[in-house]
């Protein structure tokens, strides 16, 4: 650190909530609990090793090592040995990674990603240009001059889709240097089926079907590549969607359960709950819903 602040922070005006915070961090104190928070965060690790604990697994995470997390992702750390790094949270309100997928293409990679692990493993000189670009955040935030949002921006999106082209590099050479072929093409398959089913098949045997294998073998090939449940993929696709729906529209969440395929509004709300820990109206009240 070149001072001694280790945390700058920026308050959205309306509402009083976090827009922006960059922090630094040592020890998991921060992290040994569950974690929900209602807004975008990265952690990029820049000493030591800890286990992270997200999407129903848990893995070991270390230096080099940039987490990233959706609004109500749950994920906690532990076990952390020297754990030193940094901490990047945005709320939607100042920069909505959907809005602006085109320009940044994050989500679907660093975010909402639900058949990776939630984090890339940074090459140490990716490492190290990603946090030259915090400390240019820094300093933009301590000096408050003309247009400072719109410069925070800028960096932001240079972070972002700096991280974004790592991860999507290292996927095409896992894909390249996998030598089973038959399952990953099934993967792709059950992939295609998902994106394209999901509003309307909700159990792991109507894919099975679909892609003309048994539940059970599915289920092997799922929980060996994705260390989940077919079942889990499918929720968390819904959940995706249905939080797109509050975020971005206006409808009601009868209207979102409806085009789900859920017939009971209810029975829609239960599950959202259970699977993002948060009401579908908290969600919208907290996360915001329909901004220009």
């Amino acid at each position: 650190m070149t001072d001694n602040q280790t945390s700058f922070t920026l308050i959205n005006p309306q509402n009083g909530n976090l827009a922006f915070k960059i922090s630094s961090f040592t020890g998991n104190h921060l992290f040994d609990h569950i974690q929900r928070l209602n807004y975008f965060s990265m952690i990029l690790i820049n000493q030591g090793s800890a286990k992270l604990k997200a999407d129903f697994s848990e893995h070991e995470v270390r230096k080099n090592y940039l987490l990233a997390f959706s609004p109500y992702q749950p994920f906690m750390i532990s076990a952390a040995k020297e754990l030193e790094g940094i901490i990047v949270n945005f709320h939607p309100d100042f920069f909505c990674i959907i809005k602006h997928h085109k320009e940044v293409a994050c989500n679907g990679v660093l975010f909402n990603n639900i058949y990776q692990p939630p984090f890339t493993v940074m090459p140490p000189e990716e490492s190290t240009r990603l946090q030259s670009i915090v400390e240019q955040m820094k300093v933009e935030m301590k000096n408050a001059e003309l247009a400072q949002y719109e410069l925070l921006i800028s960096y932001l999106k240079i972070f972002l889709i700096s991280a974004s082209r790592i991860k999507v590099s290292q996927s095409k050479e896992n894909k390249t240097v996998t030598t089973d072929i038959k399952e990953p093409f099934v993967l792709q398959n059950l992939k295609d089926a998902i994106e394209e089913h999901y509003r309307t098949k909700h159990s792991a045997n109507e894919y099975a079907q679909l892609l003309n294998i048994t539940p059970k073998a599915l289920a092997k090939v799922v929980k060996n590549y994705f260390n989940k449940t077919l079942t889990d993929l499918i929720s968390e696709r819904i959940i995706i969607e249905a939080k797109r729906e509050l975020y971005l529209t206006s409808k009601s969440v009868k209207e979102i359960a409806y085009q789900l395929g859920f017939n009971d509004e209810h029975y829609f709300s239960r599950f959202f709950k259970n699977n993002a820990d948060v009401s579908p109206q908290l969600y919208r009240e907290t996360v915001g819903f329909a901004r220009g």
